[in-house]
């Protein structure tokens, strides 16, 4: 994408703007990011989504039957939906992107952010008066206002000890002060860009409020040093270890010196300092699949001559719904393609049609090395036959 191009959905901003001066760093809301908006699915198909198998979906009551802030996790059914009040509480369905696809459609309007950072959309639904109460998210956020009105109101970023309700199954906020030109009404196509660690709160006005929350990953720090840590640990020969040679007698036997320390220091830095490793690592953590039972993989091998036979027929490959695609280039014309949670060696030009959006069709077989590997993502799973998909 041209990132010169001012942006109505940014505002006006230019895609490096908004990199520069907005992107965690601070809110910022923009009154008709998405002109004209008509909401792809309405408060009834959401509340059909949540009753099925396999969907992750959660009711939020204010003041629920056990008490406060009262948390269901579905699948549910319509007696569950038939018994909640007429205001105060909250339907939220994760990953709506994965089941609707026009949902996945408005996950185009953000390429200007790189794609293996997305995470999902997730909707809500509430009738007047339904929030999940003041939180934090540990991660960037587009909030954008699909049905009806919803109030945000922001806090301000706070740290990690900021302390929260203790006995319920949410991480609320114990105080919450807004400041006041951090308070709106959001109509449908107004979209407002959170930070990590930005207080908000965020209450239905209406009647039919639906709300979309396009997330983005980040993993933790500590996530990612275990994660690298075993990664690494499954390649490393048993050979290498801590060593001392040419080391000082020692004062004391019992002493653990600041020499030892530092041969202890230098073996786990210089294990961990591999930038390629690392690259390899990133990529696979980054395009693992957020559920993983949404891939199906081939009951039996898939034979290359079939699938060859099959695309030139005018059969056409599509990307399941759910998987994750990146490349990183390697020396030469070859590339990494990462493809949910794993890494398959190819030729660069074909890395970078797969992992984009372009179509996997006979044209594409013309790519070095394509039918192997094509024949490779459908047995895994994050490939399928366009009719498979059509029909389900």
């Amino acid at each position: 994408m041209n990132s010169d191009a001012p942006l109505p959905m940014l505002g006006g901003l230019t895609a490096a703007e908004f990199l520069r001066d907005v992107w965690q760093q601070k809110p910022l809301l923009i009154r008709g990011a998405f002109p004209d908006f008509q909401c792809p699915l309405d408060p009834d198909e959401l509340a059909g989504l949540a009753c099925e198998e396999g969907v992750e979906a959660r009711l939020v009551e204010e003041q629920g039957a056990d008490g406060p802030w009262q948390v269901r996790h579905g699948p549910f059914d319509e007696a569950t939906f038939a018994t909640l009040p007429e205001r105060d509480w909250t339907l939220l369905v994760q990953a709506v992107d994965h089941y609707v696809p026009e949902v996945a459609e408005l996950l185009e309007a953000f390429d200007f952010l790189p794609r293996w950072r997305l995470d999902d959309i997730m909707i809500s639904y509430a009738p007047p008066g339904g929030s999940v109460g003041p939180h934090v998210d540990q991660y960037d956020v587009f909030l954008l206002q699909g049905s009806g009105q919803r109030r945000w109101q922001l806090g301000g970023k706070v740290d990690d000890e900021a302390p929260i309700l203790d006995g319920i199954d949410l991480r609320i906020l114990e105080r919450f002060e807004v400041a006041p030109s951090d308070d709106w009404v959001l109509e449908p196509g107004d979209m407002l860009y959170l930070p990590p660690a930005w207080a908000h709160h965020g209450v239905s006005q209406s009647d039919d409020c639906l709300t979309l929350s396009v997330g983005f990953r980040a993993p933790s720090a500590d996530e990612a040093i275990t994660s690298f840590a075993d990664y690494l640990g499954e390649q490393l020969p048993a050979s290498r270890r801590y060593a001392d040679a040419g080391m000082a007698p020692p004062e004391d036997p019992a002493e653990l010196d600041d020499a030892a320390v530092a041969r202890m220091r230098r073996l786990i830095l210089e294990t961990l300092d591999d930038p390629a490793q690392l690259a390899q690592w990133f990529g696979r953590v980054m395009t693992q699949p957020k559920y993983v039972d949404q891939l199906v993989p081939t009951e039996s091998p898939t034979e290359v001559e079939a699938l060859v036979a099959a695309l030139q027929e005018g059969e056409e490959l599509v990307r399941s719904p759910g998987s994750r695609f990146a490349w990183r280039a390697l020396d030469g014309d070859r590339a990494t393609l990462f493809a949910d949670g794993d890494g398959l060696n190819c030729a660069l030009p074909l890395a970078r049609h797969v992992a984009s959006d372009a179509p996997l069709d006979a044209e594409a077989l013309a790519l070095p090395g394509a039918a192997a590997l094509l024949a490779r993502l459908l047995e895994i799973g994050s490939l399928g036959w366009a009719g498979d998909f059509a029909e389900e």
